[in-house]
């Protein structure tokens, strides 16, 4: 499930920049859960932060909900 999920953040944060080729969207498991890490530009990091944090925040509340229904801690970090 993991793989599904980085799969569909990916499609997601394609689609909110300009620049889809140069998204990267990473998993890593340790011992707190699994951490997402979403890598773009720099000139993309404000489409994807949005205005006052609240695209970043829509997409941690989605992170949220699956991790929940998963039944794990999941967490999501922009760079």
């Amino acid at each position: 499930m993991p793989k599904a999920l980085q799969d569909v953040l990916a499609g997601i944060v394609c689609s909110l920049v300009d620049q889809p080729d140069k998204v990267l969207v990473s998993s890593e498991e340790n011992a707190s859960g699994i951490v997402y890490t979403v890598s773009v530009p720099a000139e993309e990091r404000g489409k994807l932060i949005g205005r006052q944090g609240r695209t970043v925040r829509a997409l941690r509340s989605w992170v949220h909900a699956a991790s929940l229904k998963r039944g794990t801690h999941m967490t999501l970090e922009i760079s």
